[in-house]
């Protein structure tokens, strides 16, 4: 996918997040969050696979075991949700140390849990796939 279609798409998904986020609030857990996001992202004749198993590898290549995207949209962008009262250092930890290991390029980490709607993009540094 190109890179123009990956801001397209990440726009997308930012506004579908965002509405989400205006409807039902910040008082919900994150899988009722995961849940309207898979359904939205659907609806609006997206690709969405939730609880995706990714393949993480070792420096090597060795394959180390799975991680679980909570979302994976159009099989390029690693969306990790949260519904905490800030985005916090660990969480861009995870979404950058999920990049690197599953090999994937684009993430989004979108908090629902606060009063204020949080999203942010990640770019991972390009390796190729297994």
């Amino acid at each position: 996918m190109k890179e123009e279609e990956i801001k397209s798409l990440c726009d997308r998904i930012r506004q579908i997040a965002f509405d989400i986020h205006v409807y039902h609030g910040h008082g919900h857990l994150e899988k009722v969050y995961e849940n309207a996001l898979a359904h939205r992202l659907k609806e609006a004749g997206i690709r969405v696979e939730q609880q995706h198993p990714l393949p993480v590898f070792d420096e090597d290549g060795t394959p180390l075991g799975d991680y679980f995207a909570d979302l994976l949209v159009e099989d390029e962008i690693i969306v990790e949700l949260k519904a905490a009262k800030t985005i916090a250092l660990e969480h861009e930890a995870q979404i950058l140390g999920y990049l690197k290991s599953a090999r994937r390029r684009h993430g989004l980490l979108i908090n629902f849990g606060a009063y204020k709607f949080e999203i942010r993009k990640y770019v991972g540094k390009a390796e190729n796939r297994q």
